[in-house]
């Protein structure tokens, strides 16, 4: 049994050796190929000045050959080779980037026209994937963001929107980061920048927080009302209780009206001596 299994897959091998892989490179992309490096070889040293390529510590090379993708990845950061005639590359950015969401009108929740505008911070966290999967990766996450603020917003009211921003960007950051995974770009931060309301809009709004911090004085006020009326009560009781604290209260009157000055004079008169008066 061992042995059937050894001789088929030694067949199989060389029917691969024999009729390679139809998708693989074919004569002439196999000639082609050894013509570039003869020319190569006969020119050098001057040929190295169009092979040797550098890139940056912040960039990856992607590099395709005959129009497929060479193997092993982008290349970088410092020096990689390649072949001219056959090869091109594509430099990649792998710092983070930022762009402003334009200004998007919003019908919220309860029906209210709003103007949003936000900031997106990314970056490209796999460069194969930002060249082959997608034409331009940089116009699609801008434009995938505005249409993610339109959706996010619209599902919320205008009291989540002023209230749960912070909500609302973690909200938009997951989106934009499950919708840009397969592009190999990492959305890492979403901020909600500006809320723009309506004139009409404002000014109601104003006139409410107006009426609410009347009532809220009006009430206090009356809370004072009441407290100082119990507490002037209370103190009448003492008074009541003691003759002579109303005499003690005279005179403090007095001395208080003394200290300010003026040229008002009070004699004070006990009640009672105005009360045998008018007995008589």
């Amino acid at each position: 049994m061992e042995y059937s299994t050894q001789r088929r897959s030694s067949k199989y091998m060389e029917l691969n050796i024999l009729f390679p892989d139809p998708e693989g490179p074919g004569c002439c992309a196999i000639l082609l190929t050894l013509v570039s490096y003869l020319l190569i070889l006969c020119t050098l040293p001057f040929s190295l000045c169009m092979c040797i390529k550098v890139v940056q510590e912040y960039e990856r090379a992607v590099i395709f050959r005959l129009g497929r993708l060479l193997q092993g990845g982008a290349k970088g950061p410092g020096i990689f080779f390649v072949v001219p005639c056959i090869d091109t590359y594509r430099k990649v950015d792998l710092r983070t980037v930022s762009f402003d969401v334009p200004p998007q009108e919003v019908l919220t929740r309860d029906s209210v026209t709003v103007s949003v505008d936000a900031v997106v911070y990314y970056k490209v966290s796999d460069p194969v994937m930002a060249e082959n999967n997608i034409e331009d990766y940089s116009r699609s996450t801008r434009l995938l963001a505005a249409t993610t603020l339109r959706n996010v917003l619209g599902t919320k009211s205008l009291a989540d929107l002023l209230a749960e921003r912070e909500t609302i960007a973690q909200q938009m950051q997951s989106s934009l980061d499950e919708a840009t995974d397969p592009w190999g770009v990492k959305v890492e931060r979403v901020e909600i920048k500006d809320v723009r309301l309506p004139l009409q809009l404002q000014r109601a709004m104003a006139a409410e927080a107006e009426a609410a911090r009347e009532a809220r004085a009006k009430v206090i006020a009356a809370e004072g009302e009441h407290k100082a009326s119990r507490a002037l009560k209370q103190a009448a009781d003492v008074m009541n209780e003691s003759p002579s604290a109303l005499q003690l209260r005279y005179l403090q009157t007095l001395s208080t009206i003394s200290a300010e000055k003026n040229s008002t004079i009070i004699f004070p008169l006990p009640i009672d001596v105005l009360s045998h008066f008018l007995d008589k």
